[in-house]
C-alpha cells in the first residue's frame, strides 16, 4: 500500500480530474440551449445549436484527452521505474498549468497563447519520455 504518492502522481491525478470536468460547460450550454431531453439522448443533434465558446469547449476537452492518453502512462512508468526526480515533478505540475491555460485559451478563441500551451505540455511530454530513456 502507498502511504504517500509522488509529486508526480499527484499532478497526474489533479489531471485527470480536471480532464474529467471539462466536459461541464459545454453540456450545460446545450441543456439550456436545447434542453435536457435533446442535449442527453441527441448529443449530435444539439452539438448543432452549440455558441462557437461551447463548439471550442468541447474540442479543448478532446485535445485534453487525448493528451491525456499520452501523459498517463508516461507519469505511471517514471513512478513505476523509480525515475521521479525533482524535473519530473516541476514537469508534472507545468503539465496540469499548460493544460488548463489551454482550455480557457482555447475555449476563449486565444490561438496564440493556445498554441504556447499545447506546446509547453507537449515539452513536458518530451522531458518525461526522455527521463525514462534515461533510465533504461
Amino acid at each position: 500500500m502507498i502511504d504517500s504518492i509522488s509529486s508526480e502522481l499527484y499532478w497526474l491525478i489533479l489531471t485527470i480530474a480536471m480532464t474529467c470536468l471539462l466536459w461541464i460547460p459545454q453540456i450545460i450550454h446545450s441543456v439550456l440551449k436545447v434542453g435536457v431531453t435533446k442535449a442527453f439522448l441527441y448529443p449530435d443533434e444539439a452539438t448543432k445549436h452549440y455558441a462557437e465558446w461551447a463548439k471550442r469547449s468541447k474540442a479543448a476537452h478532446k485535445n485534453a484527452v487525448e493528451n491525456l492518453i499520452i501523459f498517463a502512462p508516461l507519469i505511471i512508468l517514471v513512478v513505476f521505474l523509480g525515475a521521479e526526480n525533482e524535473l519530473t515533478a516541476i514537469t508534472a505540475s507545468v503539465y496540469f498549468f499548460a493544460r488548463s491555460v489551454h482550455y480557457l485559451m482555447h475555449t476563449l478563441a486565444v490561438p496564440l497563447m493556445r498554441t504556447l500551451m499545447f506546446l509547453i505540455g507537449f515539452a513536458c511530454q518530451i522531458i518525461i519520455v526522455l527521463t525514462i530513456l534515461n533510465q533504461m
